[in-house]
């Protein structure tokens, strides 16, 4: 049984934040996900305990992330900022959100696992 470490998956969380931020003013769109690559390898490799655990971690990221972006998009979209969300994170459906969702937690677990093989 895997036990989550949800102190690591919320550090990842900020440094994702923190990186994506730092790196898409840098090198734009391409800089964001390879910081987002970074915090799952990050997460991965804090996880210890085998590639499964550090594959399930990196997905928890990448779900929880988009998750949370989704929600803070949709605020954008309630009060008004509708160009903002899209200049953000330009999905605008919800069937593409959750595809987009998907996609983040498949890029995190092999980010995770990464990290866990290095941690080996």
């Amino acid at each position: 049984m895997v036990e989550i470490k949800w102190g690591t998956v919320r550090r990842g969380l900020v440094l994702s934040l923190i990186l994506w931020l730092i790196l898409r003013e840098v090198a734009g769109d391409i800089g964001g996900i390879i910081g987002f690559i970074i915090a799952t390898i990050f997460v991965g490799y804090k996880a210890d305990e085998g590639y499964k655990n550090g594959a399930i971690h990196g997905a928890l990221v990448g779900m929880v992330g988009g998750i949370i972006g989704g929600l803070i998009i949709l605020v954008l979209y309630l009060i008004g900022l509708g160009d903002i969300a899209k200049q953000l994170w330009p999905v605008t459906g919800v069937i593409e959100a959750i595809i987009a969702i998907i996609l983040y937690a498949i890029v995190g677990a092999i980010g995770g696992t990464i990290g866990s093989a290095i941690n080996k």
